[in-house]
């Protein structure tokens, strides 16, 4: 039984409980309220939660705050989608009481930190909603403060914790009625569960499969802690105000050096220029400006302690050289597409789309994600095409990351209407007026989807079992069957008009060549007035993307 855990303990739970949730990450997916296999939660918080891994892994030390520092950092670092940036912030709390002990952490002391992850958790979110994530941790938190003292060993402990959770878990659907009326629960706290059933896994010595690997960068080092400066490429090269981007460590601080001093460090770099960036704590501190007066920086961080790898680049050089070479290759307007699949990608190629950000149903990119494509386009306006919904409200918030250059997101739900817009695009016309364009080309296309579903559900007006064919437009299930074949011609069937002259077939990564070429020849068949045809894809989820023009 363990009565304490410690660093080394703690550790290893991070590792299986980030396994753990690895390994029953589809799981997490599937809890959708719409029985399409969107994977949003359990990959976002997987994602979040391998780079914890890849932090921690990277920390060779065996001190609490060390290790506790590489956790909350990674995960921060890592946070993907609401349900991962809550993850994280739950981890910081963990860790920030974890952290403050010196060889061993008790029952208690863990659920203190439980408690401070709900806290640190709930600041983060501007309206918190109860039925989620946030309801699963604090009713945890809550019952392990006031059990901690009974339950001294972990192993009892975490047991009653996780039975709380799962109590937790099950009363999601009472308080969100989409959950209620779908039969689920809140996939972020199932995701939680699992890692914290990962943590008592690890004490109790559970089995836990070994195929869970994180890889590594190993070529890190030297100045990798300052990043590579690319940040540069996406500045104004306009005339700039301050010449020496300086950087460096402070180390090994002044024992009369406080908390306070960092904080008018900070304040001072601030009078000597922008992009100032002053964090650390007592035993280290990072520090970036750009400024003309490099010595004063350097002056000023010698009050707190030693420097440590300074680095002074003189931008107003890079500045003449990026402005010279930008110049020469910037046009008026350019395109960003977002899909999934090798083939999708090439045709958007083919349409002079300028670049391809990967992602799609089972990967949505950041705002951040969005922004940083969008200004490797050397271009004064940035046509983003989403391409589904669920990334639609991340590019309209790219906007406000990207300065010198218009972006304009127009609402595609699906890669056809990415297609159509892109088709409309003419380099003779404005910006204006090639966005009315495009998205008046999105009426022109009528999509549909065949996928399977994740769960057993009813819903418009079909009883689906797991397993099962379904057909799909934007809205709702107009198809099922157990053939993916037979459910296509249904879903045509349901969505062709007399109007439609092309069908359009886009086949995944599951479809073979010729079994989409035979389908095609068969609905071919079937619609003699229409022109079908076929191009691959290569998405996942979707066995087919079918356009109707």
């Amino acid at each position: 039984m363990h009565k304490t855990i410690n660093s080394s303990e703690f550790r290893k739970m991070i590792l299986v409980g980030a396994k753990q949730l690895e390994l029953n990450r589809a799981k997490v997916d599937a809890l959708n309220v719409f029985p399409v296999p969107d994977g949003d939660t359990g990959t976002n918080m997987s994602l979040t939660m391998q780079s914890a891994v890849k932090e921690l892994t990277a920390c060779q030390s065996s001190a609490f705050a060390e290790v506790c520092n590489s956790i909350s950092r990674g995960a921060l670092k890592g946070a993907r989608g609401n349900s991962g940036v809550i993850l994280s912030q739950i981890l910081k709390g963990i860790c920030s009481v974890v952290g403050k002990c010196e060889k061993e952490v008790d029952t208690k002391t863990f659920a203190k930190g439980l408690e401070q992850g709900t806290k640190i958790a709930y600041s983060a979110v501007s309206a918190p909603k109860e039925g989620t994530i946030l309801t699963v941790i604090r009713m945890m938190g809550e019952h392990a403060v006031k059990i901690a003292s009974k339950k001294k060993n972990f192993e009892d402990f975490l047991k009653d914790v996780i039975e709380e959770g799962d109590r937790a878990l099950a009363l999601t659907p009472e308080m969100l009625p989409v959950l209620k009326k779908a039969g689920v629960v809140d996939s972020g706290g199932m995701g939680l569960m699992t890692i914290i059933k990962g943590f008592a896994a690890e004490l109790t010595g559970e089995e836990i499969s070994d195929n869970y690997a994180v890889e590594m960068d190993t070529s890190a080092g030297g100045d990798s802690e300052f990043g590579d400066n690319s940040a540069i490429l996406s500045m104004d090269i306009g005339d700039i105000q301050y010449a020496y981007c300086t950087e460096f460590f402070i180390i090994n601080l002044k024992k009369s050096t406080t908390l306070s001093a960092i904080d008018r460090l900070r304040e001072r770099l601030m009078g000597l220029g922008d992009s100032v960036i002053c964090i650390g704590d007592l035993e280290l501190v990072k520090v970036h400006v750009h400024t003309n007066q490099p010595g004063k920086a350097l002056s000023y961080a010698l009050e707190l302690g030693e420097l440590d790898r300074p680095k002074i680049e003189n931008m107003l050089e890079q500045n003449r050289q990026l402005k010279a070479q930008l110049e020469a290759e910037k046009k008026e307007m350019g395109m960003l597409a977002i899909c999934t699949g090798a083939g999708l990608a090439e045709i958007f190629r083919s349409l002079n789309v300028d670049r391809i950000l990967e992602g799609g149903q089972t990967m949505n990119p950041s705002a951040s994600d969005i922004a940083d494509e969008a200004k490797k386009i050397n271009a004064e306006h940035v046509f983003i095409f989403p391409n589904n919904k669920n990334i639609t409200l991340a590019a309209e918030q790219a906007k406000n990351l990207v300065e010198n250059k218009t972006l304009h997101v127009i609402p595609t739900k699906n890669v056809p209407q990415g297609f159509a817009a892109a088709l409309e695009f003419n380099p003779e016309c404005s910006a204006v007026e090639n966005k009315t364009n495009m998205i008046h080309a999105l009426d022109n296309v009528k999509v549909g989807q065949v996928t399977y579903a994740v769960r057993n559900t009813s819903l418009n007006g079909f009883s689906i079992k797991e397993g099962d064919i379904i057909g799909l437009d934007d809205k709702k299930i107009l198809a099922k069957s157990q053939s993916v074949e037979e459910t296509l011609l249904k879903l045509i069937g349901r969505m062709k008009e007399d109007f439609h002259q092309m069908i359009t077939l886009y086949y995944g990564e599951d479809v073979k060549e010729e079994e989409a070429e035979a389908l095609c020849a068969t609905i071919a068949e079937k619609y003699p007035d229409c022109d079908v045809d076929f191009h691959n894809g290569g998405q996942s989820v979707y066995y087919y993307i079918m356009s109707l023009e």
